[in-house]
């Protein structure tokens, strides 16, 4: 499932609720993002 968070208030929401109406729950905003997972880099031996 993805996880969005919304541009304005900064809280993270499921796409589960937004499958009615793309909306934030929170504050009303109609703007978006998904955010990044961090990337581990591994030195080589």
């Amino acid at each position: 499932m993805a996880q969005y968070k919304c541009f304005n208030c900064e809280k993270p929401i499921s796409s589960k609720s937004l499958e009615k109406r793309f909306v934030c729950p929170n504050c009303n905003s109609k703007v978006f993002y998904k955010p990044r997972t961090q990337i581990v880099k591994l030195k080589a031996l």
